[in-house]
């Protein structure tokens, strides 16, 4: 294989119902396959950091999640509250009502806010856009404002939404954002084949939950 498939995945566990005992399980498999990060819902942040302690395996929470819509105060709360509990990179979801609204003076003013503390504590910050439920020239206009930006990678969704990643999304974004900002793909990535295309596409980062399956099912084409 020409290049580190393990380094790529975040390996996730975001439902609503996750338990401590989930989360102990993520935190061991990510450290055995060499996972980039683990990404896992904020409460449990604490415990991965004592879980993983001593691993190169980092950290991933999310904020505003699933639907983006909180205010950015909120927004602020929950960015603080996971940089205090040892969270290495913060995925978050952006207001999708104003992207809708067509207001990209308050995306621009959340963003503002939102990334100075996670910059200012040198940590990872993702921004999701969710994709799925954006149009092509929405996605454009998202990629255009944040490119102003040192945002560490454009994540294309929740994997709450009815649609996920996609090849067509990741070559959208890649054309329209700096060459040196990443992208996540996530979102019903259960393949080796699918990671292997959004890869190709342009995805620096894959979010899954099938991450096991994808790693052995990518042993057995090499």
């Amino acid at each position: 294989m020409s290049f580190n498939l393990a380094s790529y995945i975040d390996h996730t566990i975001l439902k609503q119902t996750t338990t401590l005992a989930e989360v102990d399980k993520i935190c061991v498999e990510a450290s055995m396959e060499n996972f980039a990060a683990v990404c896992i819902p904020p409460r449990y942040v604490s415990d991965a950091k004592k879980l993983l302690d001593g691993s190169k395996v980092k950290i991933a929470t999310v904020i505003g999640f699933p639907l983006g819509y909180n205010v950015t105060d909120v927004k602020l709360r929950e960015i603080n509250d996971a940089l205090e509990m040892g969270a290495d990179e913060l995925d978050m979801v952006h207001d999708l009502c104003a992207v809708k609204n067509n207001n990209f003076k308050l995306l621009e003013e959340e963003i503002v806010a939102c990334l100075k503390p996670i910059m200012d504590a040198g940590k990872v910050m993702k921004v999701i856009i969710e994709t799925g439920i954006l149009t092509d020239n929405e996605i454009i206009k998202c990629c255009e404002l944040y490119s102003n930006y040192k945002i560490d990678f454009i994540k294309t969704s929740t994997g709450f939404a009815d649609i996920g990643a996609s090849v067509h999304a990741v070559k959208l974004i890649r054309s329209h954002i700096p060459a040196g900002m990443g992208i996540k793909a996530s979102g019903g990535i259960s393949t080796y084949a699918f990671a292997k295309e959004l890869i190709d596409a342009g995805a620096t980062r894959l979010g899954c939950s099938a991450s096991f399956k994808i790693m052995k099912e990518s042993r057995m084409e090499h």
